[in-house]
């Protein structure tokens, strides 16, 4: 090792210490537009305006349809050719570049949107089906493309609170979506379709998606607080990217955590369709609304956690591993329960209906379990990555995995006894096997595998470092 990078370089010791970390690289001034608090929010108003508002429209149950099975089987259809954009994503961004990756992912939502507003209102389905082909392949590389800027842009001290408040805005469009649905549908207490002018402003509303992309700053004009330049780009040929992200997709640090990916996804469609299967319309909104808000708030409390100085990163992923697969197994359980009496009882909840709370809250608990689970996908596989062009691979490996899991999922969910009581039964089994093997990669964060977050931007200090 020469001389030069061991004087910017933290030694094997200090390269697992946050606090040696930010010692060694000293606070620097930004300019707020192009901070990664900015960022985070640009990020996040793309998340808020395209992926936010789809799951505006599904946590009105079914897409607001009166009954979920069309909007289920479209959504699997979304979901199926997601899996192929996602896995293509880092060749995309090679070409031309992540920001512009993330501005063409938020093109395919509106026309989706446009396909539930004619269905809702005139009957026809088939633009719902190319609203979803259309909206799958774009979404593919839109998910992988913030997966990538949210794991790069943030210095290591902020991972945590950056993935919270990103995060955040796509239950802010959840939380949106209930909020108009419930404005205008407050007075609804039967099961049925939501109102049809709920879909023009999630139209109008997604439309603006790709401006908002436009704000979002390319990762060599990035200022991060810490000085270290963010390096978010692929060089390879298509052939190197192809070979290099199937070589990651089979290593034994990825295929242990697909299961505990697959079980965390595949709750959104089983969530959605218990929602539109057993209550009204107006309770369909509350639960959006209220669903929301609390899995904002416990989203972010999570997010200060896993940034906490005091406690290693190896108790971090331990305790919060251990706390986020607990609260799964309370919901499965209590989903067994109630969906399997449901199924024969066959109930329309009001909020002024008998028994609506125990059934409801439910609904609220296992939104703020996906949330959890959700951000702490993205934690572990950021402390997995060996680099940066490594981050985009494992970004769209991530993404395309919760995509193929996702449409198995909603297709399930197409068929009527899968999304009353089948897939409750599933999910909750795929939960059960998806602990050991996962907590044989989380096991090793922070010890093992080290920070590798802290790796990677001293890598970057040193490359900086090295062209001054």
């Amino acid at each position: 090792m020469t001389a030069p990078e061991k004087d910017v370089t933290p030694n094997d010791d200090e390269v697992h210490s946050t606090a040696s970390y930010i010692s060694r690289t000293g606070p620097h001034k930004v300019s707020f537009y192009r901070s990664t608090f900015f960022n985070a929010f640009i990020l996040g108003l793309c998340n808020f305006l395209a992926p936010g508002i789809w799951g505006a429209m599904n946590s009105l149950g079914g897409g607001g349809e009166e009954k979920p099975y069309l909007v289920n089987a479209a959504n699997a259809l979304t979901f199926g050719l997601m899996v192929v954009s996602c896995f293509l994503s880092s060749v995309i961004v090679r070409f031309i570049g992540i920001k512009w990756t993330l501005i063409i992912g938020t093109m395919g939502y509106a026309p989706y949107a446009a396909g539930l507003y004619v269905n809702n209102r005139f009957g026809n389905e088939w633009l719902v089906l190319l609203g979803a082909a259309l909206c799958g392949i774009s979404a593919g590389i839109f998910w992988m493309a913030e997966a990538a800027i949210a794991l790069s842009y943030p210095e290591p001290y902020n991972q945590g609170r950056f993935l919270g408040f990103w995060l955040g805005f796509r239950v802010g469009g959840q939380i949106l979506g209930g909020a108009i649905n419930l404005g205008i549908n407050a007075d609804r207490s039967t099961s049925g379709s939501v109102s049809y002018t709920v879909y023009i402003i999630f139209i109008a509303l997604q439309a603006l998606g790709p401006f908002a992309g436009l704000l979002l700053s390319s990762p060599s004009k990035v200022q991060r607080k810490d000085g270290i330049p963010v390096r978010l780009e692929v060089t390879n040929s298509i052939g190197y990217e192809l070979k290099a992200t199937a070589k990651l997709w089979i290593s034994r640090k990825f295929l242990l955590i697909i299961p505990f990916i697959c079980q965390a996804v595949y709750t959104e469609a089983v969530m959605f369709s218990y929602e539109g299967l057993w209550f009204s319309v107006r309770a369909r909104a509350l639960g959006s609304f209220l669903s929301g808000v609390i899995a904002l708030i416990i989203g972010n409390v999570l997010g200060a956690f896993l940034d906490s100085k005091r406690i290693s990163l190896e108790k971090r992923a331990r305790y919060a591993f251990f706390f986020v697969v607990a609260w799964q197994g309370m919901c499965w359980i209590w989903a067994t329960v109630v969906t399997t009496e449901f199924h024969k009882t066959n109930p329309a909840y009001d909020w002024s209906s008998p028994g609506f709370g125990r059934a409801f809250v439910l609904f609220l608990f296992w939104v703020a379990g996906f949330q959890l689970n959700y951000m702490y996908l993205f934690f572990l596989v950021g402390n997995l990555a060996e680099d940066q062009e490594e981050v985009v691979r494992i970004a769209g490996l991530l993404r395309g995995t919760e995509s193929a899991a996702q449409c198995v999922s909603y297709g399930l969910s197409s068929v009527n006894i899968m999304a009353a009581v089948g897939s409750i039964y599933l999910n909750f089994g795929l939960w059960a096997i998806a602990i050991l093997p996962a907590w044989l990669v989380v096991k090793q964060i922070g010890g093992v595998f080290g920070d590798k977050k802290i790796e990677r931007e001293a890598r970057g200090l040193r490359e900086a470092s090295d062209h001054e």
